[in-house]
């Protein structure tokens, strides 16, 4: 096994030349060979959806478009009734980040009850793109009712379905992996044993499979210092946190960045409360080399096989100069010099980017690649707020078979932000993953763990941390939401939803296992972040009908709400400050599991009836064992 450390030393070519073409250049060169003039990829000019309807509802209205081919998403625009077109404004859903929904669907719970707005919708071929407006089309919101509207669901048990998709299992973002060595402590918490503790959970209770991290190449792990005016790479202290997350039964997805100190060109240009280094390298050939033999190395340590199923992603973010000092058509070379360098060691490997804020670049990145000839076999891209994009449309526009990974997903892009804490940010996170699903191959929750310190360590339990789960090892709401989302099973059934909310603001994950019992998940969600809290407006009454049960059918209903699972909740009706006391830890570790709890199926002439009180933000998975 490799030592992981490694003298660089240069040698003269055999013939003489003083210089012998390496594999990485032989990359280079077949890059080079294969740039061509071959035209650009011209954006479309879409037309607007038609057929746009607006159905008016308690506490909100409900808007529906016809598909745009072509689109990787809408806008949605509204103005006060009767107003100019040019008075017409994108929604904002308080998401801080990309405004623009992938579905052709949005549920408005912005407006005022009972004032009239004019809607219109824009279709978007790209991220930094949109069409003109279709005809504006006119609704309100009714106010609240005295009773909490019905929504009916109805499920045929006997249908045949089809594979139910699961873009959370493929990968989880966490804190750099450094941490994992980490022995100082949070909240009296050790943050290397707390990360592991809470890797391991999603791992083995979501089932989660990769890990994706900042900075592997920061200095914190000694990878790249020179000596004498030479390079030494040294892979010891990745060995060690690569060999944890391993134990553990994951893999890394190999964030490459940031720059080491001896290597970057202006080493002052930081990023976090650690000082990532995000300028470009101040000598190529080194880059490349680096890469180059940490790839080497851990083929070397973890076996071909092994790494070959890993991916390799270029940089974090540089379309955000506080991630990237220098210019696109710098990123881009790191991207050509970079990916050379990871194929001259195995052309099988998978590599990708750009690895951009709010889904940028990514037409950059194959427009450049349609040129450079530089090998793109994954698109990676993040957002937050909202559903992701539905990116198929780009990659067709530049023939690109490229699988499509979402590597940073959250509610909020804002650290320290309550709706992280949130039932709320639950069901964002049900609404993302059914949308996104079947039409990417991963969505990457932004992060597992609240030791997190991109901006400092947490001052407090409650702190609006990115993590699922807390320091000191307490799930918040969004983990529960990822394992009811474990909890389905592999054929996703159809659904039939009728009244006031219905496949919108309610919404039906429905399906059935290889015993014959189901699973259907149900929450209620609006993006409308100014409603994280609730509004009873949006509460509903759910009557779901199930047919094809035997007379002996049972059933289970597990709850996420404000009393169930809610660990800001509990934590206010124990008094917890700060940080816990012990027995306020214990108290919050004995509250950690949602406990399901038997509901009553009616029986009637070829359905079983339920019942269920949904307020907004809630979920409830009801378990029917036939």
């Amino acid at each position: 096994m490799s030592t992981g450390i490694e003298r660089v030393v240069k040698t003269a070519g055999e013939d003489g030349s003083g210089h012998e073409p390496t594999a990485r250049e032989d990359w280079e060169q077949r890059i080079a060979d294969r740039s061509d003039n071959r035209s650009t990829a011209p954006i479309p000019d879409l037309p607007p959806p038609a057929g746009l309807t607006v159905v008016p509802g308690a506490g909100h209205v409900t808007l529906r478009w016809e598909p745009v081919e072509g689109a990787v998403g809408y806008l949605v625009h509204r103005a006060s009734a009767g107003s100019p077109p040019d008075a017409l404004t994108p929604l904002d859903h308080r998401g801080g980040d990309v405004r623009s929904v992938p579905d052709t669907w949005y549920v408005d719970t912005t407006g005022e009850p009972g004032t009239s707005y004019d809607y219109a919708v824009a279709s978007v071929p790209t991220v930094t793109a949109c069409g003109g407006l279709g005809k504006a089309v006119t609704g309100a919101s009714s106010p609240a009712e005295a009773t909490a509207p019905e929504v009916g669901l109805t499920v045929d048990t006997a249908a045949a379905g089809e594979p139910l998709p699961r873009p959370w299992q493929p990968m989880i973002g966490s804190e750099r992996l450094s941490q994992l060595l980490c022995t100082d402590t949070s909240g009296g918490r050790v943050i290397g044993t707390e990360l592991e503790a809470a890797l391991r959970r999603v791992h083995d209770e979501i089932g989660v499979h990769t890990v994706r991290a900042h900075a592997i190449l920061h200095d914190d792990l000694g990878v790249y210092r020179e000596v004498d005016g030479e390079p030494v790479h040294d892979f010891t202290r990745v060995d060690e946190v690569y060999d944890r997350i391993m134990a553990i039964g994951l893999r890394p997805c190999v964030e490459l960045g940031f720059m080491p100190r001896d290597l970057a060109s202006d080493p002052e240009r930081i990023v976090f409360e650690y000082g990532g280094i995000v300028s470009p390298p101040r000598d190529w050939d080194r880059w490349a080399d680096l890469i180059s033999a940490l790839v080497r190395h851990l083929m070397d340590r973890y076996g071909h096989d092994e790494v070959l199923g890993w991916d390799f992603e270029v940089w974090n973010e540089a379309n955000l100069s506080v991630f990237w000092s220098s210019t696109r058509d710098d990123w881009m070379r790191l991207y050509d010099v970079t990916a050379a360098a990871i194929k001259a060691v195995d052309s099988r490997l998978a590599v990708g980017g750009p690895s951009s804020a709010a889904a940028g670049w990514v037409d950059e990145l194959l427009e450049h690649a349609g040129h450079s000839g530089a090998p793109v076999d994954f698109v990676t891209t993040h957002t937050y707020g909202n559903a992701p994009l539905d990116l198929r449309p780009t990659l067709a526009r530049y023939g690109s078979t490229a699988r499509i990974l979402w590597t940073e997903w959250g509610v909020t892009p804002s650290h320290f932000n309550p709706v992280n804490d949130s039932v709320s940010s639950a069901t964002f996170l049900l609404h993302g993953m059914r949308s996104a699903a079947g039409r990417l191959d991963a969505l990457s929750y932004w992060v597992a763990s609240d030791h997190f310190e991109e901006l400092g360590r947490p001052p407090r339990l409650l702190h609006g941390g990115f993590g699922l789960i807390t320091v000191g090892g307490i799930a918040k709401a969004r983990y529960h939401a990822l394992h009811l989302l474990s909890r389905l099973g592999g054929t996703q059934l159809p659904v039939t939803a009728t009244g006031d909310g219905a496949d919108g603001l309610v919404q039906t994950w429905a399906s059935r296992h290889d015993d014959g019992s189901l699973s259907i998940l149900i929450w209620n969600h609006t993006l409308d972040q100014d409603k994280a809290q609730g509004d009873a407006a949006l509460a509903r009454t759910v009557r779901l009908r199930l047919y094809g049960l035997g007379e002996g059918a049972t059933a289970e209903v597990t709850r996420l709400d404000a009393d169930h699972g809610d660990v800001t909740t509990l934590a206010g009706r124990l008094g917890v400050g700060e940080w816990p006391t012990d027995r306020q830890w214990d108290q919050l570790r004995a509250a950690d599991t949602l406990v399901a709890e038997p509901a009553a199926l009616r029986h009637t002439t070829g359905a079983a009836l339920l019942e269920l009180d949904l307020p907004q933000p809630a979920a409830v998975l009801v378990k029917v064992s036939p």
